[in-house]
């Protein structure tokens, strides 16, 4: 069963991240490059960015914690903040790539998503953890991005429902924003206990985006002590 969800999850992170590159590449051919006025400042396009980055902040936090060499983790962080879910799900594919037979047969996401140091996790217990530094720092992510959809869709409307708002790049924005959000979502559903829970989180966050993983986040750590070290909130 491992191996089999293992290699399953391999081919699905290749694949998105085959989507992504493609996705980028029309684009490009379509419209140019990003980096010009009437791409980069509208609000509208403002906002989608933001919420697009909050999603990869939060893989970038991870990543921090995944990479045991400092620049390493800076080069993957820079890229993906860049790239978005093109690195993401390059990232994923080659952890997933990293595991020994015995990893993907025993429980392959719970492998990929701690540092090997870290993998004995009853012999981690520590005291002055950044449990509660977590919980203020999303909590305030989390309400900021509120603010500003809120603020939008009072000023704009549904915007996402017109047809105005689907040129190229935003397309490929929205495309990134929830293929990321995908990969969000193969930890959320090992995370939860039944697949009720799991239905439910899922077809929040794909209404509710980076606001609603914010709450999500927030939740779990909501379930750890200020003694425990903050990676126990990546276990189900």
């Amino acid at each position: 069963m491992g191996i089999t969800l293992a290699s399953g999850l391999r081919s699905l992170f290749l694949v998105l991240c085959c989507i992504m590159t493609g996705t980028t590449i029309y684009a490009i051919y379509i419209d140019g490059l990003p980096f010009r006025k009437d791409v980069l400042l509208t609000l509208l396009t403002v906002v989608s960015l933001l919420d697009f980055n909050l999603i990869a902040l939060q893989f970038a936090i991870w990543i921090y914690y995944k990479e045991t060499n400092l620049i390493s983790a800076i080069v993957w962080i820079i890229l993906i903040l860049s790239f978005g879910s093109i690195t993401t799900t390059a990232y994923v594919f080659i952890q997933f790539l990293k595991l020994s037979p015995q990893e993907s047969a025993q429980d392959p996401i719970y492998h990929v998503l701690l540092r090997h140091e870290h993998k004995n996790v009853l012999e981690q217990k520590r005291k002055n953890s950044s449990v509660l530094a977590a919980r203020i720092t999303f909590i305030v992510l989390g309400c900021s991005m509120f603010s500003i959809w809120t603020y939008t869709m009072v000023t704009g409307g549904l915007f996402f429902l017109t047809k105005e708002f689907y040129t190229p790049w935003n397309t490929d924005k929205v495309v990134d924003f929830y293929i990321d959000l995908t990969v969000l979502l193969v930890w959320v559903v090992y995370k939860e206990s039944t697949w009720l829970t799991a239905c439910l989180w899922v077809i929040l966050l794909l209404i509710f985006g980076s606001t609603c993983a914010s709450v999500y986040i927030v939740l779990k750590l909501m379930q750890l002590t200020y003694e425990d070290p903050l990676y126990l909130v990546l276990l189900n």
